[in-house]
Parts: structure tokens; sequence; C-alpha cells
């Protein structure tokens, strides 16, 4: 019978001691056997899952972005060849939402297209195939991020970020410490503080200027600042388009708002009680740094020009236009009304894309 991946953890803490809750979150999300994001024994989309994303709660987000990546197809002058890089594509319906409204809408873009779904989860990945077979000549899937390259195209990912490992660093007495995983007695997983694992979090906390209360507990997601110089030593010329849940630095180290930081899981779209109690069995989360991105960003040559929330931005690139065209082409009243039901999700204010950003950079030449 395999070992889990819980009882790997205690037996490699048992050994070595405490690691970095950096290290756990990423066994906890990505190991290869037993990570959340691993696991094919688990529903992790929709009702039945852990959690939701816009893609699959209506097709009009794929057919929305897949408009505004048409007018982007026009500012880089139309090329002949154009790459869209979807990043943690998950099970892969955003790319077969953005290529079905390509095909019926944009002919010219998507004859244009090479669509590149990466995912880090091979069953993520086995399901992508799955429901992208009838655009199976022009998509190719990729788990290693080197493969990824896009001389002139988009670089896309929605909720990726937020589920990159992160350190949790907290102030006491002595400055800056960094909190670890141990096990107590009784083999739970607890949590220990100590030194800090590497220079880059003062380095960190130093450059966005943060001023800690005693106590105060923040998460650094050093992997953001990793993933956008892999991305600009991958894409020559074009956008990175950003959706996530975020604030900026000000807000997100708010010692009031936010003295315990953001850090969060959730099971069965619920919050769970004690994240450490069972590695592997539910989606683990903290909020973007948008300033972070942004900063990091220019100083790679990466430009914003439009940062907004996520449903204003659906609204400007033309939302009720795709709506308007979907409904011609059904034919029942359930399938028109669950059609609109969703556009309202996605853009009256206090809804779920209302505490979602969406960050467009370019990068050029």
């Amino acid at each position: 019978m395999p070992v889990s991946l819980a009882e790997r953890l205690r037996e490699l803490i048992r050994r070595d001691g405490p690691i970095t809750f950096h290290d756990w979150m990423r066994a906890a999300l990505y190991d290869p056997s037993g990570g959340y994001y691993q696991r094919s024994d688990l529903e992790r989309w929709g009702r039945e899952g852990d959690y939701r994303t816009s893609p699959e709660r209506s097709e009009l987000f794929a057919a929305t972005f897949a408009r505004y990546f048409a007018k982007l197809y026009d500012d880089l002058q139309r090329p002949e060849a154009w790459t869209i890089v979807e990043c943690g594509a998950g099970d892969g319906r955003f790319a077969a939402g953005v290529l079905r409204a390509l095909a019926g809408r944009f002919p010219r873009v998507f004859t244009a297209t090479r669509y590149l779904v990466y995912d880090s989860s091979f069953d993520a990945l086995r399901r992508a195939r799955q429901n992208l077979i009838e655009f199976r000549e022009r998509v190719e899937f990729r788990t290693d991020c080197e493969m990824l390259s896009a001389s002139e195209g988009i670089y896309f990912s929605n909720e990726l970020l937020d589920a990159f490992p992160v350190h949790r660093v907290v102030q006491d007495s002595e400055g800056l410490s960094e909190l670890y995983v141990s096990v107590d007695h009784s083999g739970s997983f607890v949590w220990f503080s100590g030194p800090l694992s590497t220079r880059r979090l003062s380095e960190f906390v130093r450059h966005y200027s943060i001023q800690l209360a005693p106590g105060q507990i923040i998460e650094i997601n050093l992997a953001i600042d990793d993933w956008l110089v892999e991305v600009a030593a991958r894409l020559e010329k074009g956008f990175l388009i950003t959706v996530d849940y975020g604030a900026e630095a000000v807000e997100l180290y708010d010692p009031l708002r936010r003295p315990q930081g953001t850090l969060r899981a959730f099971s069965r779209h619920a919050f769970v009680d004690d994240l450490l109690a069972e590695p592997g069995e539910y989606d683990i989360t903290s909020t973007v740094n948008w300033t972070q991105v942004k900063s990091a960003g220019e100083q790679l040559r990466f430009r914003v020009v439009d940062f907004t929330s996520q449903d204003k931005f659906l609204l400007n690139a033309g939302l009720l236009e795709e709506m308007g065209s979907i409904l011609e082409g059904l034919e029942t009243v359930a399938e028109k009304l669950s059609l609109t039901t969703s556009a309202r999700e996605m853009i009256l204010p206090g809804g779920m894309a209302s505490s979602f950003q969406v960050l467009v950079q370019k990068r050029e030449q």
C-alpha cells in the first residue's frame, strides 16, 4: 500500500527537522503522487469539487477573452502566426472556449493561432486533451515550462499566481522570522518559528517598504518574480494577461486588515479550519501582491496597459456583445436563462468577478 503524502512529510520532518511552509505547501499541492493538483482521484472543479472558476461557470468568459485576444492580434499588426500560451490551464475548458469562439467569429485569428496548454498536473492535461480533441491540430500540451516559447503572442493565466507556494514571515521581538512546519508528539503538523530560509525574504520586505506590527504574519510569494523572469525569457513580443484575486502591497500588508496574512484552504467550497491537517486533500491559496507583479514586470520591460476588476474588464472587452451573439444560436428558454444568469454573476456589483482583477502587460522588443 502506497505511503501517504502526510506520512512521507512526517518522516521527512522527523529525520531532517522542520521544513519551511513554502516547501510544505509545494508538496501539499504539487507532489508528483500525492499533491492536490496531481491527484486523479479528486474532483477539483465544479459544483462537486472544491472550487469553481469563471471558465467553467460560463462560456461567456472564454468568448469575451477570445474577442479581446482578437483585438490584441490587431494591435500586433496581424502576424501570420502567433502563439497563445495558457499557464495553469486545468482541464482545458477555457482553451476550448477561446478556440471555438475564434473559429466561429474571428477565422483569420484562428488560422494564425498556435495554442499551448501548460499545466504541471498530468491529470489536468489528460482531461484537457479530452476537452480539446476537436482542436488537436492546433493545440500542444506541456508539463515542462522550458518548452513554452512564444516569439509573438499572449501568455495568459487565470488563478495561477495565487496557487504558487509562499513563504510565511512573522514579526517577533527579535525581528523577522519565518514559519516552518514541524510535527508534535501525536504526529500532528504544527507551526514552528525559525530563521529566514533565504535573504530574498528580508530583501523583499525592504524593497516594498513593508512595516510589520508585532506578531503580524504575511505571505511572500517569491515564485511570482521567478515566473515573470521565465515568461520574459520566452515571450519576445506580445502580452501577459493575469487574472487573479489580489491587492496592492499597502493594503495587502496592512496589520489592521490582515494581521494573520491571507493564507487559506478550500474543500467542497468551504474554508478549511486547519490547513496543515491533511496535505494533498484540499486547495491552498494566498492573495496576490499586484504591486509586486507590476513592479517586477516593469523591470523586465512589461508595461501595464490595463488593470481593473474582472467585471469591468469583461464589460469593456465586449461581454454583452458576446452574450447577444451566443443567445442568437440558442434554442431553448433554459439555455438562454442559464447564459443570462451566468452573465449577471460576472458583471453585477459585489459578485464573484468584482473580487478578481485583470492585469494586462505588454512586452515590446
